[in-house]
């Protein structure tokens, strides 16, 4: 039986064990929280390093993308440094495949064309952005909205591209946690005005849950939400607001979502790759919550 864990720099409260089946093996997989305590990560990362067939980073990227251009993250870097000998995945390989053949996917049963589309951090996901585009989704990119408060939404690709080349060199040297919720922030729910007013405003809202859940309004009636990671606790907290339909674009085991860097890291547990997972018989999950 093959063993992976998830190392997360988020809240040890979504700690979860499940053993499955996936692509005729046997899994035993796992996700430890660390609270956001950086050297209690590395510490892990270096007791797991061979150990275990295969190792997820979760709360952290090791690289953002756009386009060709790959920016390296420093905090995700130094934790792929801690591992020597395990293999080692963020998710970013599925976020750009998997996630994108979801969108095409979706819109072959339903057109987004002008489907008001919020994605909460397009950097971290350009697979999903590029293929909301190509579909002809009315998209807004809000990077600088929910990571650095700004009222600055991005429209195209384009946009997203200088905005990409002219910050992220110096937003990467930044630690993750001003970035992006890590440890008990994960588990905390702050509404601002800023953010609510385009929630309110999209059909869909995407991308990554923490990003999503940090955010969420009192009320989200009739939205579908395209994520991940997502707990049964979760599901209740959307269900609650009024959310119409939960997709998650990685499956379910044993009630729970995992995020990308889980499903990738059993990919490489597997000695597969992410462009493998696309020829099987591949459905997103979808939760219809209140239909109505």
């Amino acid at each position: 039986m093959k063993r992976v864990v998830s190392v997360s720099l988020g809240s040890s409260s979504r700690d979860h064990r499940a053993e499955v089946e996936f692509l005729g093996e046997s899994f035993v997989v796992e996700r430890r929280g660390v609270d956001g305590k950086f050297k209690t990560a590395q510490a892990l990362l270096r007791e797991l390093d061979g150990q275990v067939d295969a190792i997820g980073l979760g709360g952290v990227d090791i690289y953002l993308r756009c386009r060709d251009r790959r920016y390296v993250l420093r905090d995700g870097k130094r934790l792929l440094d801690c591992v020597q000998h395990t293999p080692v995945a963020d998710g970013s390989g599925l976020k750009d495949t998997l996630e994108a053949a979801v969108v095409h996917q979706l819109a072959g049963q339903g057109s987004l064309r002008g489907q008001k589309v919020l994605v909460v951090s397009a950097l971290d996901r350009f697979g999903l952005a590029e293929a909301l585009v190509q579909e002809g989704a009315d998209c807004t990119f809000g990077d600088k909205i929910f990571a650095l408060d700004l009222d600055q939404p991005i429209h195209d690709l384009e946009a997203l591209e200088r905005e990409a080349e002219r910050l992220l060199p110096e937003l990467c040297k930044l630690p993750i946690s001003m970035l992006y919720p890590v440890g008990p922030s994960q588990t905390s729910i702050q509404p601002k005005p800023l953010t609510t007013g385009y929630m309110l405003e999209a059909d869909w809202i995407c991308g990554d849950f923490h990003l999503i859940r940090r955010r969420l309004p009192e009320k989200l009636a009739g939205k579908t939400v395209l994520t991940n990671t997502i707990t049964g606790d979760d599901i209740e907290e959307l269900r609650s607001r009024g959310v119409a339909r939960l997709i998650t674009t990685t499956p379910a085991f044993s009630g729970r979502s995992f995020g990308t860097n889980v499903l990738e890291a059993m990919l490489l547990a597997a000695g597969k790759s992410p462009e493998d997972l696309l020829g099987l018989d591949w459905e997103p999950r979808v939760v219809e919550l209140n239909p109505n």
